[in-house]
């Protein structure tokens, strides 16, 4: 991976050229040097000339945590409920307890566009007295639903493997807050990261930003919109089964009809977290909204994208990747074989989790090391 010029908190950005491919069929697409020669069980992104292999069953370890997470977690709201009756459903499950240790943990307030932006800063259990890397963290809930505390132990857990401080921001949620409310808060916390660095103990030169879900698609917006608007220079962004498409045509790819039904998020449902945030194929069209249609992806930062086999959502992070590779972006990409939408954080359970968590961290840690 090439080294990310140096810059200060109020660098503007800098295109960060193309790395070589590694790839091999049927394994993961990798451009990291420092995992040259790893072999893990995912498979290849989207290339020309090549196919994946043959679609694989539901993970059998998988069935029971599915069954379990729909019969608790509540999906869309019920007759005579709104968005809010849905969130307070949600914050009436019993709390996952902690179960990854960090150094320090702190709840914040920052400027956002129209009033306090919460925050929560993680940092990890080990690390150096120079300043670390950062990554801005964008929880996923459908731009509807969740916040710091549902992520709280994917954060713990990201700060840890990366051994980076991890900002986690608590963007205003739909339908109360529709598109690009979270997108623009998203951007204002990567702005206010990126000024405060030296205060934070990170290094600006080494910032990045990451999501799941619909928190992902605002990290691949953010990185645009910091391109688009000579803002701060980022090294890297991780994406897990990201929201990339809200056009009027995301329902024409393959894995949203293959996955449209038994997966724990299911076509019916993402539609409406999709007419809560974007509410017409006019805003859906946006490019940020749907990232993929850009005028243009040069100049991005690196990118790792992950995705789910069984997941509806599986094609269109698979297709930025390829978007991004074909417009110079040195792009990791797994595909987690037999695997559904939000098995990522399940590694304590599932062999699947941590095996895409050891590509994703291994990528993104190599490349915040060398940018």
């Amino acid at each position: 991976m090439r080294t990310a010029p140096s810059s200060s908190t109020s660098a503007s950005w800098s295109p960060k050229p193309a790395a070589r491919a590694c790839t091999r069929p049927g394994m993961l697409v990798q451009r990291s040097s420092a995992l040259t020669g790893s072999r893990y069980p995912g498979h290849l992104t989207h290339r020309q000339g090549r196919r994946y292999p043959a679609r694989m069953p539901l993970d059998p370890a998988a069935a029971p945590i599915i069954e379990l997470m729909e019969a608790s977690f509540p999906r869309l709201p019920e007759a005579g409920e709104d968005a809010a009756a849905l969130r307070a459903r949600l914050e009436a499950l019993p709390k996952v307890p902690i179960t990854e240790e960090i150094a320090a943990c702190e709840d914040r307030a920052i400027p956002g566009p129209t009033g306090d932006l919460p925050v929560r800063i993680y940092r990890p259990m080990t690390h150096p007295h120079d300043p670390l890397p950062g990554t801005v963290y964008f929880h996923g809930g459908g731009w509807v639903i969740c916040g710091l505390d549902s992520h709280d132990g994917a954060c713990r857990r990201l700060a840890n493997a990366v051994n980076a401080v991890v900002v986690s921001v608590d963007y205003r949620l739909a339908p109360e807050h529709p598109y690009p409310a979270a997108v623009d808060d998203g951007y204002a916390a990567l702005e206010w990261v990126t000024s405060h660095a030296n205060e934070l103990g990170i290094d600006p030169s080494r910032i990045a930003v990451a999501g799941d879900s619909a928190g992902g698609n605002i990290a691949a917006v953010v990185a645009q919109m910091a391109r688009d608007r000579s803002g701060p220079s980022l090294a890297y962004q991780l994406l897990v089964y990201p929201v990339i498409d809200s056009t009027s045509t995301r329902n024409e790819r393959p894995s949203r009809t293959e996955n449209a039904e038994g997966y724990f998020l299911v076509l019916k449902q993402m539609e409406w977290y999709r007419e809560m945030y974007v509410r017409d194929d006019t805003t859906g069209a946006e490019p940020y909204c749907s990232p993929h249609v850009a005028e243009s992806l040069a100049g991005l930062p690196p990118a790792c994208i992950v995705t789910a086999e069984m997941d509806l959502l599986r094609d269109e992070g698979e297709h930025y990747a390829s978007v991004l590779e074909a417009a110079g972006v040195p792009v990791t990409m797994y595909r987690a074989p037999g695997m559904f939408h939000g098995f990522f954080n399940m590694h304590l359970v599932l062999d699947g989790a941590k095996d895409a968590q050891k590509v994703a961290f291994e990528a993104m840690r190599a490349g915040l090391e060398t940018a």
